[in-house]
């Protein structure tokens, strides 16, 4: 992999956020159904359509998210345009791979492998069910991130993720700190429920969140930014939906992607309005 990562420690982060008074993570999401047509057919569309969304996007985006699962469906092919996708995402923005990986032993580790090294992703998403060996093979690796699912913003979270008498996801958060460190451990946290991020700030008061469901889902940047914001910003909020699909599928590739470009930068524009508060 020729692209090599700047944003690996949280002071870096911060840097480029107040750089870009920005802190947007634009998720590639690129369902072949929803693609506009002029962007062609296929696995091969998926690759014009996200380099498009990558070129329209990068001067307000700190970091980028492909969902994996939309490349994966198109076996080895479509591994080939998620190599090509990542490497066109500048230094200057975090890649996450979105895989939601999780498992013990020497699996962890070759995920680590494979998502790290073979892919050349900056961090990755991990699931902690089943605890701590199977995410010390992804937070051992200290100039990668890994981004714990803790508090997720779907509605079968109610299933598990709140019982207990100390609810499960504050387990998550309190107990996982032990595995890694600012620099390389993140936590997912749903914008769907807002009025939680206080909580979670108490119990993890200064590390990055990664929070989707901004826009499609309902969340906001405001109530976000008033419950999740610490000293150093300490978010990552995505979008997915709310900006890559901006466009109508009867248009050019050029009016798509100019109201892709003003989707991002009108949430740039709350951000950075949040940041100066």
């Amino acid at each position: 992999m020729g692209r090599q990562a700047e944003l690996t420690s949280s002071s870096k982060l911060y840097k480029a956020i107040l750089a870009k008074q920005s802190y947007l993570c634009v998720g590639l999401d690129p369902d072949i159904s929803k693609i506009p047509d002029c962007f062609g057919k296929g696995v091969e569309a998926v690759e014009v359509f996200c380099l498009e969304v990558i070129n329209s996007t990068k001067h307000v985006a700190v970091a980028y998210k492909p969902n994996l699962a939309f490349f994966e469906l198109f076996g080895s092919k479509g591994w080939e345009v998620l190599d090509r996708v990542i490497e066109s995402i500048p230094s200057d923005c975090l890649v996450i791979a979105d895989a939601k990986r999780g498992d013990i032993g020497n699996t962890s580790s070759k995920y680590a492998e494979a998502i790290f090294d073979s892919l050349g992703a900056d961090a990755i998403t991990v699931a902690p069910y089943m605890g701590a060996d199977s995410v010390k093979p992804f937070t051992d690796r200290k100039d990668k991130w890994t981004i714990l699912l803790a508090l997720t913003s779907n509605p079968g979270a109610d299933d598990f993720e709140f019982h207990g008498d100390t609810p499960l996801f504050e387990k998550v958060l309190s107990k996982a700190q032990e595995w890694g460190t600012l620099d390389n451990l993140m936590f997912v946290v749903g914008a769907t429920r807002p009025e939680i991020l206080a909580r979670v700030r108490e119990l993890a008061p200064s590390s990055f969140l990664l929070v989707p469901g901004v826009g499609a889902q309902g969340g906001t940047i405001e109530r976000v930014a008033k419950f999740g914001l610490n000293a150093r910003c300490g978010l990552l909020v995505n979008s997915s939906r709310g900006i890559i699909y901006a466009g109508e599928n009867e248009e050019t590739v050029e009016a798509a992607m100019s109201k892709t470009k003003a989707a991002a930068e009108d949430l740039a524009t709350k951000m950075s309005e949040t940041l100066r508060k």
